[in-house]
């Protein structure tokens, strides 16, 4: 009987024992392909970036040695420092450097991409390069020229001992990162980097990276017992609904206080005001919304009245996204006739019955507070309609302030119109008759104007 059984056992469990050692041939012949893969990815990135470093550093050499008249061959040359940059980013982008302190060098990088894009793309021969962009520049050149040949260096360690890039993220991952050539490489850059003085990149690239901070707002410190008392206001509460406030950020540049109301009728409100002056930003209101019932028109409506009746008045819905049962719109103050699109407030409302249960006001906060003159536009609209392109159907125009590229407020009219079977909004420079942008209209505001 044994002998039997061995007779049928045996040969099954031998196919088994081939079928296991096959499994794991297979299986670690195929992670062996995706380690692999993976390192000559990593290779190839490492080694296009300090291709692009270097190319980098040759186009801000070519962009200085031409002539300072020499608009043309200036755009020229920034635009492919602008393009050669995000490629580096990219690349920077496709190591494992997420847990390796690189962020100095990538920051420097972004704002070389930023100054390069906002300087390239305004008319030089009305507005050429200014002493201090050209000072800028120099520096870039020769920053740019360290960091080229330091990863240079990292490049021909790798070459030379045969270095392996999934050694690098097996080292993060276990925090082990002594004696690793290339993540010593980078350090290196990154401390070189953040060394480096500050520059002056001009108010249009310093205004992407300062942060808003309470002591830019006008007024004076309130106390948690006054934003208590706005709080009820606003939410329309009695002396008895319960209230909670938090102090967010104290001493720091971002200080404020959350405010938490529990409505007697069982709805909870949530609210964040600025410190400094007590300015409401954030308005929050919890509770199960149904199916859509009213119409965008309907809610946009119901979200002015509700705005006006909280002291934003002159506002208008400029735009809208609706998802589920849920929208988003978007109001900006009117002054004169002219849409002030910084001093923006987006508020979020229910479509079953069109209540607002949400808004976003710091735009509005921070930009409200600054004094605008509202130019008169040098063009009529007769002149800015001619900039246009022909077979572009207008469906209407208005005169709106925006922010430019450099981050200024010029004065556009913007046409409302339908091309190519989509509709999009153009907003004319009301000054040079120039393009300052393009936007395209979703289905949700195509009707609001």
């Amino acid at each position: 009987m044994y002998k039997r059984l061995s007779a049928i056992l045996f040969p099954v469990a031998t196919v088994l024992l081939i079928g296991a050692l096959v499994w794991g041939y297979q299986e670690n012949k195929e992670k062996n392909a995706i380690l692999i893969n993976a390192e000559n990815q990593y290779q190839r990135a490492f080694h296009d970036l300090s291709y692009h470093m270097d190319r980098l550093h040759a186009e801000l050499g070519n962009t200085l040695a031409v002539s300072s008249t020499s608009q043309g061959m200036h755009r020229k040359g920034l635009m492919n420092v602008w393009r050669i940059t995000s490629e580096a980013q990219n690349e920077i982008n496709q190591l494992p450097l997420g847990l390796l302190p690189f962020n100095k060098t990538e920051e420097f990088l972004s704002r070389i991409s930023n100054f390069a894009y906002k300087t390239g793309v305004r008319d030089l021969t009305k507005e050429p390069l200014s002493e201090n962009e050209v000072k800028t520049l120099k520096t870039l050149y020769a920053n740019s020229g360290e960091i080229t040949k330091d990863l240079q260096s990292v490049q021909n360690k790798v070459i030379a001992s045969g270095l392996r890039w999934m050694d690098v993220e097996t080292a993060l991952v276990s925090n082990n990162t002594q004696d690793n050539s290339i993540i010593d490489g980078f350090r290196t850059v990154d401390k070189k980097v953040e060394a480096y003085p500050e520059l002056d990149w001009g108010p249009s690239v310093s205004s992407i990276y300062d942060r808003r901070s309470v002591k830019q707002l006008a007024g004076m410190p309130v106390s948690a017992e006054d934003v208590k008392r706005k709080a009820l206001k606003f939410s329309d509460s009695d002396g008895n609904a319960r209230v909670r406030v938090t102090q967010n950020g104290k001493g720091t540049d971002w200080s404020s206080y959350t405010v938490h109301v529990n409505q007697n009728r069982g709805h909870k409100i949530s609210m964040d005001f600025t410190e400094k002056g007590g300015q409401l930003i954030a308005y929050t209101k919890e509770r199960n919304v149904g199916a859509k019932k009213v119409s965008v028109q309907d809610a946009i409506d119901k979200a002015q009245d509700f705005l006006a009746r909280k002291g934003y008045t002159d506002m208008t819905a400029v735009s809208a996204d609706q998802y589920d049962n849920m929208a988003n719109f978007s109001f900006v103050r009117e002054e004169d006739g002219v849409l002030i699109y910084p001093e923006k407030i987006t508020v979020r409302s229910a479509m079953d019955n069109g209540e607002v249960l949400g808004f976003q006001a710091s735009d509005f906060v921070y930009e409200h507070q600054i004094k605008r003159e509202i130019p008169q536009p040098k063009l009529k609209l007769a002149q800015a309609k001619k900039t246009l392109n022909p077979e572009y159907k207008i469906l209407y125009n208005r005169k709106a302030l925006i922010k430019n590229d450099r981050n200024e407020d010029v004065l556009c009219y913007e046409f409302g119109g339908r091309i190519n079977g989509s509709q999009y909004r153009i907003y004319i420079n009301a000054d040079t008759g120039l393009e300052e942008t393009v936007e395209v209209v979703k289905d949700a505001q195509a009707g609001i104007r």
